[in-house]
């Protein structure tokens, strides 16, 4: 294993405990075990595990269902609808490339996500929402269908929304706005500026920051969270994703959450504690649990 393949070491420990309020532990190394007693040990108490398909879905239910500090949100990736669509032409699926199985594919997935919703142990309708990165236009009516599907379930099963928004802000407030918001919607990895912040501010939507906010390049990123109302605010892994600076490139876990909550204590003027004190009672006000 090189030095950049090693997870990184054990940060110190938060005084005031936390959740990790989007993760993906079926995408990490070791099992579940492993990585909630690593989380545990420096004051990381929750985790909310997503789902990104059916399959990874059902997974994250299975896991809540077995470990009392995680909380489920299912649902199909905005990249995952136009894949069981058209087929997977940029790769995204995990299973590998295979042909498309058209809308009634799409209607069959979406029916057995809001069946998962239903269930106690779920917490979220997520990650949904729009991705102009990786899909391109021909598949952009997929990725709408199923958003404004994922919004109507959260509202009906009285579930927080997680929205994953990438290169999509205008598009995907503008649905938001058409559709009418859940009560608790979550803009996961947020990844707007200072200006969409205010308007999300003022929706109150939640802001959930990732270990993104402490790269180099994330002014503009950390210009959003100094204007984010604190009573607004959530953090967040996205791991094995976006691990937080100095780490950046090497393995994600819910543990290094303390690392990314300094980071941003730092960027509002707090002191560690307040800080952490309010992103627990945010994340358990936005999943309800």
């Amino acid at each position: 294993m090189t030095p950049q393949d090693a997870p990184p070491p054990l940060p110190e420990p938060l005084r005031v405990a936390v959740a990790d309020s989007h993760t993906h532990l079926d995408m990490q190394d070791g099992t579940v075990e492993e990585a909630l007693a690593k989380a545990v040990s420096v004051g990381v108490t929750t985790v909310v595990q997503v789902g990104c398909d059916v399959k990874g879905s059902r997974w994250a239910v299975v896991t809540a269902e077995t470990y009392e500090n995680v909380h489920a949100a299912v649902a199909l990736h905005p990249n995952e609808a136009p894949r069981i669509v058209h087929g997977d032409p940029d790769g995204w699926s995990r299973q590998g490339a295979r042909p498309g199985g058209g809308e009634g594919a799409l209607d069959e997935a979406l029916a057995d996500i809001d069946r998962l919703a239903g269930l106690p142990y779920v917490k979220a309708v997520g990650e949904t929402g729009l991705d102009h990165f990786r899909t391109g236009p021909d598949g952009m009516a997929a990725q709408l269908l199923s958003f404004r599907a994922h919004i109507e379930m959260a509202k009906r099963h009285g579930k927080a929304l997680v929205i994953h928004d990438r290169d999509a802000h205008a598009d995907v407030l503008r649905v938001l706005d058409e559709e009418g918001a859940p009560e608790r919607t979550v803009f996961h990895c947020y990844s707007g500026d200072a200006a969409m912040a205010e308007i999300c501010a003022r929706k109150g939507y939640f802001m959930s920051f990732a270990g993104n906010v402490t790269f180099k390049n994330a002014q503009p990123l950390r210009d959003a969270l100094a204007v984010a109302p604190l009573e607004l605010v959530l953090v967040e892994t996205d791991a094995p994703f976006l691990t937080p600076a100095p780490y950046r490139g090497r393995p994600n876990a819910p543990y290094l959450i303390p690392v990314t909550v300094r980071a941003m204590a730092a960027v509002k003027g707090l002191e560690e504690d307040v800080l952490a004190t309010a992103l627990a009672a945010n994340t358990a006000r936005a999943f309800d649990y």
